[in-house]
């Protein structure tokens, strides 16, 4: 099964570098829809994974353009090691905050190998954080410190959570933060 989602991920690695050379960059509609989440285009705008369910109750995936643009990022098809440092899934569907208020989850993010290697990542999680009222690097303090006190103020945004789709809201976005020291 891993060896499967491996050749998968490595096969649509080599169709995305072949439209690259084709199209002379990131396009997200021209994206695999297996590499498509957590991917940005060559204008900087993030690609989002859009499904649909056809008239027959079959399911169709389409990778868009979001109107969320990454802040200092342009053709980023994130790799597999962040990925799985940060917990995320190539195949999540829209841009949620909903896994924000999960433990396990700001654990995962928050964490060094996630936190001080994976920018693409930390950049969407920090401006999604940011639309919610929260700030990513006092949580993630909050989390390494385990001061449940601060992390219960930071836990009652969850209450509401904002789920993202294109074409549903446009977030400004800020500078992520500096990767801080382990």
């Amino acid at each position: 099964m891993a060896v499967g989602r491996l050749l998968l991920a490595i096969s649509a690695l080599i169709s995305v570098l072949c439209l690259q050379v084709v199209y002379g960059g990131i396009v997200c509609e021209k994206l695999p829809v297996e590499v498509c989440a957590f991917s940005v285009s060559s204008s900087g705008a993030r690609c989002v994974l859009e499904m649909s369910i056809l008239s027959d109750s079959n399911v169709q995936y389409e990778c868009q353009t979001s109107e969320i643009v990454a802040e200092n990022l342009k053709e980023v098809i994130e790799t597999e090691e962040c990925m799985n440092a940060c917990g995320v899934e190539r195949m999540t569907v829209g841009m949620s905050t909903d896994s924000i208020s999960e433990r396990g989850f700001t654990s995962k993010l928050c964490c060094p190998r996630c936190y001080n290697k994976c920018p693409n990542i930390i950049d969407l999680y920090f401006n999604l954080a940011a639309g919610e009222g929260v700030y990513l690097p006092r949580l993630c303090e909050a989390h390494r410190s385990g001061n449940r006190r601060m992390m219960n103020e930071f836990n009652s945004f969850a209450a509401a959570p904002t789920t993202i789709g294109f074409g549903d809201l446009t977030i400004s976005p800020t500078s992520a933060p500096s990767p801080v020291s382990s």
